[in-house]
């Protein structure tokens, strides 16, 4: 295990296994790079998983297999209009399985699928949250820049 496994073995990755067709995988499309599986359990209608093909714990450990991985799920968004396309890195950001996927999560009306920096009627609340938390230390190459 490598620090960039995010302390999993390639061969106790569920999504290394699929890739490798050790484990099964409703696949949706595939391309030489990365494959598009349907989730275990998708959170709205047409939930789609994108992975790359190499194992990489997240978004943050290897730019150009996120960037890859990205183009890919853009591919798909282009496809079905409204959508979230949504990823996590590390544990506090929910992250669960430690292999890089995004989610290409299609949107209906009253889908149901609530975002926490969303007040539900599309308002943007991220810069009042950000802005009141003083107990949220900001790394110096972010800055929060004035509205307008």
């Amino acid at each position: 295990m490598t620090p960039e496994s995010g302390g999993v073995s390639h061969a106790e990755c569920p999504f290394c296994a699929i890739l490798e067709g050790r484990a099964p995988a409703k696949v949706v499309r595939s391309w030489p790079d990365s494959l598009a599986i349907a989730p275990l359990t998708a959170v709205t209608a047409g939930h789609t998983l994108v992975i790359p093909r190499i194992h990489v714990a997240d978004v943050g450990v290897d730019p150009a297999v996120s960037a890859a991985t990205m183009r890919r799920a853009a591919e798909l968004a282009s496809e079905i209009g409204s959508c979230n396309i949504i990823t996590s890195r590390g544990e506090l950001a929910t992250q669960s399985v430690f292999h890089l996927h995004l989610h290409v999560l299609p949107r209906r009306p009253q889908d149901g699928l609530a975002l926490p920096w969303s007040s539900g009627s599309g308002e943007w609340m991220l810069r009042e949250k950000v802005a009141g938390a003083s107990d949220i230390a900001m790394p110096a190459a972010f800055q929060v820049l004035p509205m307008g």
